[in-house]
């Protein structure tokens, strides 16, 4: 059983469904793993250990009884610390709300509970999910387990690094413009953004409300599925949840993908901002897709800097609107990367965010345009190696476009998959877009791939020799 850490969220459910493992076994095992790493990587804020033991043992009586809740009873999960959590410190990644303890959960959360998922603790993330990588904040920051001195993504950093570092089989992270994917694709799990109101939003601590998705990231895709299964549905307190009932996304993974059309975007990949070895590494992936049956072609959208532009203009203008007073009263607690990056905020005019709403429609009618075409587009995950900590400035964001934000621009359901790693030995990575509501469909494609290139089963080196 030395290997469990090894084995993917969805397996090792199974195994707790057949009475092969426990779910207290589970959990002692991903404890010793926290205790044993996370000093080096820096993945948690507040580990729940007492609690992840209480609810392990609870599982088990109850499967031993027959009463099994579905695939998630038993298995431990971790999350992001801007999710409210009842009883457990949230504090966004700030010394604003330190010893902030919310009296409930967030509609997820509940969810999870509900699901018998077992609460192993929460994770660091950037302060109030855009301040990163910063040296002055409440926590340090995350280390990515591939190299200590690479960024590993926000804001959902300590999502990727404890998946990374085999801490945790699952985790839940945000999404306002790439923040499940970037810690995904510079840690080499999987990271999914769903449909914008597939999931709600309620209790997730906001940083631009259009823009905000609440989705899981994990080892594979799989149990990116399995878990966003659990975590879908209405929520009639959050404005922005759809009442469709959401399809099922686990339920067809091993569906073939003979017969789907692909949409490689060539502009998104084929520019000079993509370094030539994420190109190949995108190139790659789409062989391996057409020979699993898919059918590639090339389509082109907008520009990414008209996608970029638009979610940075209406990212930044309400996130200002949330902090107004705090920064005018405040300023002094936030990091200087989150005071920087929130400010210009304060410039945007009213008539400027309006434009960037118009934008915005025009671009996700190209989307509709394109998605007449295809199922699902592919395109680089990232445009290069993470960059080295040391050398990000607070404004870097604006330096180069945003190969993340079409789809928080668009709301479309997107995962992004480990593809390879580069000449540094770092993760590479490919994202899969697809229509709205067709989280399961753009599951299949990732889960399809990664079967295939049996690429998400790897650990950072110096974690293989451990």
């Amino acid at each position: 059983m030395n290997a469990l850490y090894r084995l993917p969220a969805h397996r090792q459910s199974e195994m707790i469904a057949a009475g092969e493992l426990s779910s207290v076994e589970l959990v002692e095992m991903y404890i010793d793993r926290i205790e044993q790493y996370n000093d080096r990587y820096c993945a948690f804020i507040t580990p729940t250990t007492e609690l992840a033991l209480e609810q392990a043992k609870a599982a088990d009586f109850a499967i031993k009884k027959g009463k099994r809740i579905g695939p998630l009873h038993g298995l431990p999960i971790a999350l992001k610390d801007a999710y409210d959590t009842a009883g457990i410190r949230t504090t966004v990644g700030s010394k604003l709300l330190a010893d902030r303890v919310p009296t409930t959960d967030a509609f997820v959360v509940s969810k999870l509970k509900a699901a018998g998922a077992v609460l192993l603790g929460k994770l660091e993330c950037t302060e109030f999910c855009l301040g990163g990588p910063s040296m002055d904040g409440l926590v340090p920051h995350s280390r990515n387990p591939w190299s200590t001195d690479r960024y590993a993504g926000g804001s959902s950093s300590g999502a990727g690094v404890a998946l990374a570092a085999r801490m945790v089989p699952l985790t839940l992270g945000s999404d306002t413009g790439g923040s499940i994917r970037i810690p995904a694709a510079f840690c080499g799990v999987a990271g999914h953004k769903p449909t914008y109101g597939r999931v709600s939003l309620r209790g997730l601590f906001p940083l631009s409300g259009s823009l905000d998705h609440a989705g899981p990231l994990a080892v594979c895709s799989a149990d990116c599925a399995m878990l966003l299964d659990a975590i879908s549905g209405h929520d009639s307190e959050d404005p922005t949840s759809v009442k469709a009932e959401p399809t099922q996304a686990y339920a067809t993974l091993n569906e073939s993908l003979t017969g789907l059309r692909i949409g490689y975007v060539t502009n998104f990949t084929e520019n000079a901002f993509v370094s030539e070895s994420m190109q190949k590494s995108t190139a790659k992936a789409l062989d391996v897709l057409r020979e699993l049956g898919a059918t590639v072609v090339p389509v082109e959208l907008p520009d990414l800097w008209d996608f970029t532009t638009c979610n940075t203009t209406i990212m930044l203008s309400e996130a200002y609107a949330v902090h107004e007073k705090n920064l005018q009263t405040n300023a002094s607690v936030y990091t200087k990367f989150t005071r920087s990056r929130i400010s210009l905020g304060s410039m945007i005019s009213a008539s400027g965010y309006l434009n960037a709403q118009k934008l915005r429609r025009l671009l996700n009618d190209t989307l509709q345009q394109r998605f007449a075409e295809v199922d699902v587009m592919v395109y680089a995950g990232m445009l290069d190696d993470p960059p080295e900590v040391t050398k990000i400035d607070p404004f870097y964001f604006l330096q180069t476009p945003l190969i993340t934000a079409p789809a928080n621009v668009g709301g479309i359901p997107t995962t992004s998959v480990c593809s390879g790693f580069s000449e540094l030995g770092l993760p590479q990575s490919i994202q899969i877009s697809g229509r709205w509501f067709e989280d399961d469909i753009v599951l299949r494609v990732a889960h399809a791939y990664e079967t295939s290139v049996g690429l998400s089963d790897q650990l950072p080196p110096n974690l293989e020799d451990e």
